[in-house]
């Protein structure tokens, strides 16, 4: 905090200004869908950890995957279904620069194991041969923890840039978390410098990332059509589509929230965007990846059975 400039030491989340019916109707939604995310994510995990046939380097991928999913909700949706069943409380302004960091912490993360998802089914498919020996477990190790390790660091660098800043007043942020740019403007100095570092940062995790996966996935469908095999085009074909679907659920929405210009949508509707990658796309992400994968289908049928037999 910015010495004895800053007298704020708490803020209150306007979340969704309706009324107390429709508050309390998307209590029930958004409590459903938090459950679903936790359910889902955590059943795709127990999956992969209870089964040796899925310790894979796709699999490894996509438990850290679940694991940041479980992690998106748990960090922003629990205070959003608290302010839409009581008054808004308040939310320290420590507590709210944690939110913050974990926040951009898990969304850069994601962000870099998506491309590393893409890159493993990109030598799989393309590079079949040789697909043990590039993605061995020391590699998988490293491009994950490379993941994580940038994704932090990313962002400890809007925390760096966030802390300094004075903060003399109003208190009301205008979202239902501590989304960056919304606490920004409740700074008393000019946040121009912060506010390029946000786009910076949006061009250097979203539009780099998303360009290499679609180089990726051109190569990949061209590697696709010249497979002779129905068989093995088909199975191809629906591991990297639930990817696609993935990539475009949680790209889309970043990129249309960080880099549209401002005036193109009202905060409000920048609500409901943020609601798509905090809580629809992590509940989505399971299913996606369940529906449309007849390994992971296979193995919850034989665990289903098993417990049905005992």
């Amino acid at each position: 905090m910015g010495g004895n400039e800053t007298s704020v030491t708490e803020f209150i989340l306007l979340g969704f200004p309706l009324g107390p019916r429709t508050k309390l109707l998307l209590f029930g939604l958004f409590s459903l869908f938090y459950a679903f995310t936790l359910l889902g994510n955590g059943v795709i995990l127990g999956l992969i950890c209870l089964d040796r046939r899925l310790h894979t380097p796709m699999y490894f991928f996509l438990s850290h995957l679940a694991f940041v999913d479980i992690a998106y909700a748990c960090n922003t949706v629990p205070q959003m279904l608290a302010n839409l069943l009581s008054p808004a409380q308040p939310i320290s302004f420590a507590g709210c620069l944690t939110q913050t960091f974990l926040f951009l912490t898990f969304a850069h993360t994601e962000c870099l194991l998506l491309v590393v998802m893409s890159y493993d089914r990109y030598v799989a498919i393309c590079r079949p041969l040789w697909y043990s020996a590039i993605m061995n477990w020391r590699v998988c190790t490293i491009l994950v923890g490379t993941s994580w390790t940038l994704g932090v660091f990313l962002a400890l660098v809007h925390l760096g840039l966030l802390l300094p800043l004075p903060f003399c007043g109003p208190q009301t942020v205008n979202h239902f978390f501590c989304e960056i740019i919304a606490v920004l403007k409740l700074a008393c100095t000019d946040t121009r410098i912060n506010e390029l570092v946000v786009l910076a940062g949006a061009v250097s995790v979203l539009v780099g990332p998303f360009s290499s996966i679609v180089t990726s996935y051109l190569q990949i469908l061209r590697a696709i059509l010249r497979i002779q095999s129905g068989e093995g085009r088909q199975k191809a074909f629906s591991t990297c589509s639930s990817h696609l679907c993935v990539v475009g659920l949680f790209y889309g929405t970043a990129i249309v929230t960080y880099m549209a210009p401002k005036s193109s949508h009202s905060q409000e509707q920048k609500k409901i965007l943020s609601l798509f990658y905090s809580l629809f796309n992590p509940m989505l992400n399971p299913l996606i990846y369940s529906l449309r994968n007849a390994e992971v289908k296979g193995v919850l049928r034989r665990v289903l059975w098993k417990q049905r037999s005992m």
